[in-house]
């Protein structure tokens, strides 16, 4: 892979928090990072899916607080369970260096930009009905400047659009690494 992210040192994972819908993951998400618990959106691998195409990964020591935390916030999961040894977790967002250009993948979305100018150059993936006026209202804009996908989408696909773009936004403001 072309470009590295920063992970925590203390971040190891093997866990995994499996939720019944979207949005459910998302206000998981949100509740743990709000108390410092460090957590990842992933996609589950298909045998552990039980409710959604999106779950999060913990670190497996932190079970305990994390369904603690869940609870207080009313927020709803199915379960919590440890990543077995050979299970591989996807990686919601992954990155593809072109030379020129560097395409983000999120979900089934890709956002393709040029490195020097920050302009998006393409967004395809999806099959969402609010993805063609994303399209057309973010499509040869310098990414600075091109409107927030959750802003104005409704759906998954907005929301893995708008999870390419941000880091669209941060690998550009990087000088294109």
């Amino acid at each position: 892979m072309f470009f590295k992210s920063e992970k925590n040192n203390g971040f190891e994972g093997g866990g995994l928090v499996l939720f019944e819908s979207v949005e459910g993951a998302l206000s998981g998400e949100r509740a743990l990072k709000a108390e410092g618990i460090e957590n990842r959106l992933v996609a589950p691998p298909p045998e552990l899916r039980r409710g959604c195409d999106l779950a999060l990964e913990i670190n497996l020591v932190e079970k305990p607080a994390v369904e603690r935390m869940l609870g207080s916030r009313q927020v709803h999961f199915i379960d919590i369970l440890p990543t077995r040894g050979g299970t591989e977790l996807l990686q919601v967002v992954q990155v593809t260096d072109f030379g020129e250009a560097v395409m983000v993948k999120a979900g089934n979305m890709k956002l393709t930009f040029d490195k020097v100018s920050g302009v998006v150059l393409n967004i395809s993936g999806g099959g969402c009905p609010d993805i063609p006026y994303l399209h057309a209202e973010m499509l040869a804009k310098p990414l600075d400047r091109a409107p927030r996908p959750r802003e104005m989408g409704h759906t998954l696909c907005s929301l893995m659009l708008d999870r390419a773009y941000v880091q669209s936004l941060e690998i550009w403001k990087n000088g294109g690494r």
